[in-house]
């Protein structure tokens, strides 16, 4: 390789973010501001929200198991670190030594709410009605008392994803702007420089697992109870 192409590589840098989890990133950002929409949007958008629901129980579900079968730098053994390390993190950003090749302490936290989050969102979703005419495809799995209480939990639970989002997109702003990381071009292009890269995306193994979940959900959805709604 000569030297042109050498710096080349060396400016765009490793390899970090392979191409399932930047996709994952970008639709699940889709998702969500599109479930926002949706849900204030009206009636006749219900049926829209519900997808994006499925699909965001999809994209969550996906990651988890990514977290575990993944690319390198996707694994939760490779980021998620106890307090000590999260203090030690934090100490070091007082003198501008922190650096990491994918999520830092602080960021797997980060990651690790949003995880959470998200599948309480998702999955509350699957037995919460709207009072009127709509509900989702597990209600008839459940009373209603428990599915009002579930609903509840979907509303509340909404807010604290509103709140982890406001955090997300400051700190992501701070990163970038001020600390130069460029996390949101890594989130584009998946590389950083400086780091060592990983070899592959095991982008078959990533739409195996998708296509999986899939087919489970659908069959959980075709296996669950009708259920006629009425409140009045």
């Amino acid at each position: 390789m000569d030297s042109k192409n050498t710096s080349a590589a060396d400016r765009e840098g490793g390899l970090v973010w392979d191409w399932p989890v930047r996709a994952f990133h970008w639709l699940l950002v889709v998702c969500v501001a599109g479930a926002w929409a949706t849900h204030y949007a009206g009636l006749e958008w219900f049926d829209w929200h519900r997808r994006l629901g499925y699909t965001t129980l999809v994209l969550v579900a996906f990651r988890i198991v990514w977290g575990f079968l993944g690319t390198r730098h996707s694994r939760f053994g490779s980021f998620l670190r106890g307090p000590r390390a999260v203090a030690g993190y934090v100490r070091s950003l007082k003198t501008g030594a922190a650096t990491t090749p994918g999520h830092n302490p602080l960021g797997a936290l980060s990651v690790l709410a949003f995880l959470v989050v998200l599948l309480v969102q998702a999955a509350t979703g699957l037995f919460a009605n709207d009072e009127i005419a709509n509900a989702g495809p597990f209600f008839g799995w459940v009373d209603t008392e428990t599915s009002n209480r579930l609903t509840s939990i979907h509303h509340f639970n909404a807010n604290i994803l509103l709140a982890l989002i406001a955090l997300h997109l400051l700190a992501v702003a701070y990163y970038d702007a001020m600390r130069k990381a460029g996390l949101t071009r890594a989130l584009l292009t998946g590389r950083k420089p400086g780091v060592d890269g990983i070899d592959g995306s095991r982008g078959v193994l990533a739409l195996v697992i998708v296509l999986l979940l899939c087919a489970a959900l659908a069959l959980a959805i075709r296996a669950a109870p009708e259920a006629t709604i009425s409140f009045f």
